[in-house]
């Protein structure tokens, strides 16, 4: 079971995100909530660009989410070893892309909810900018480290 260690933030996340995918977090139901508190921010945005704000809140939801999915899905691969290759990196995405498939595929059975392609294209270039982002911060790292090294007498 040590394997669990590593991966239950992942699969609570994606827990999490299934939850997303309820009834509750339809289009209609957050938009109840989000477009007063946009509304109270910025009184005098036309109805229009309040509505646009919230669908550009959801889009970047979706995009955040996945984001997220994809490190969580990156720890669990490297279970706590130094060494990212990049083939972690590709199979993280791939986890991320399908997970979104799968979890459009479930608003099909939800009333409210409508699945689309270009939400499983967002969900997964949300985890492939964290997967680029997580090899930026470990080569900067790795740099930092080795400047370090080098000024130690």
């Amino acid at each position: 079971m040590g394997w669990l260690r590593h991966w239950w933030p992942g699969l609570l996340w994606a827990a999490v995100i299934f939850t997303f995918s309820t009834r509750l977090f339809t289009s209609e139901n957050t938009s109840r909530i989000l477009i007063p508190l946009l509304h109270w921010l910025l009184p005098h945005a036309a109805k229009a660009t309040l509505v646009e704000l919230h669908h550009l809140i959801r889009k970047g939801a979706h995009f955040t989410e996945y984001f997220i999915l994809s490190l969580l899905i990156l720890r669990g691969i490297r279970a706590g070893r130094e060494e990212m290759p990049l083939r972690w990196a590709l199979w993280a995405i791939l986890i991320v892309a399908a997970y979104a498939s799968l979890d459009e595929f479930h608003q099909v059975f939800v009333p409210g909810r409508t699945p689309a392609v270009r939400d499983v294209l967002l969900d997964t270039i949300g985890g492939t900018v964290a997967q680029i982002a997580a090899a930026l911060a470990r080569s900067r790292h790795g740099a930092c480290k080795h400047e370090s090294a080098e000024a130690s007498p």
